[in-house]
């Protein structure tokens, strides 16, 4: 049994879950902007999926796609429908929303690095400015002897102090010089992570106040 509901002069819930497979090729309205699209396939089978319809502020209509009728339930579009209505209620467009969320998952993916790769970026970035050859090959030796087997596959922007500690504690009584030394290099590879915006807050490799 198909059920409405109104809000004013809008009719809800047009579509039952028995009758979406018999629908004919067009745009079936399910009420509060939803609609099931259907569309004739070369191979002669029908695709259905949902798009949201609605009129933007520039007074355009414009449509957001829900996603397949196989993937997404009668009663899930539904549901994100009425989220994007809600969003038009408070003056957010829902597709320049989805637009804006997507740059930032995207931004965030970019700035995903690990920290043996961040390490290799900085060296790469300031060995030209090194007197020698040697001085890089003790940036990686110590680096890649006793920081990575700890926390070289930590993304940079996760690496806390106790990740610091537990790479500076096993050396710190029987290879001061070296422990000292590896901080400091820890230190400028997160400041300039900071720096390229690959994570935020305060150096956790930081000596003052800190470790």
């Amino acid at each position: 049994m198909v059920t409405t509901r109104h809000t004013g002069m809008t009719v809800r819930n047009l579509l039952s879950a028995t009758k979406l497979k018999a629908k004919k090729p067009g745009m079936h309205a399910d009420g509060g902007n939803l609609y099931l699209q259907v569309k004739a396939q070369s191979s002669g089978n029908m695709s259905r999926s949902w798009v949201f319809r609605y009129m933007a502020a520039d007074a355009r209509r414009r449509e957001l796609g829900l996603g397949p009728l196989v993937d997404v339930s009668l009663a899930n579009a539904r549901t994100r429908a009425g989220q994007y209505r809600a969003m038009l209620r408070d003056g957010i467009d829902p597709l320049q929303e989805r637009s804006r969320r997507r740059q930032e998952m995207a931004l965030a993916a970019s700035r995903a690095i690990a920290f043996k790769d961040c390490c290799a970026d900085y060296i790469e970035a300031h060995a030209p400015s090194w007197r020698n050859s040697k001085h890089r090959s003790q940036w990686e030796n110590t680096l890649s002897t006793y920081a990575y087997p700890i926390m070289g596959s930590l993304l940079v922007s996760d690496i806390g102090t106790e990740h610091v500690e537990a790479v500076l504690r096993p050396i710190w009584n029987t290879k001061r010089e070296t422990a000292r030394r590896l901080r400091a290099r820890i230190e400028r590879v997160l400041s300039w992570a900071t720096v390229r915006k690959y994570r935020q807050g305060d150096n956790p490799a930081r000596w003052d106040g800190n470790l």
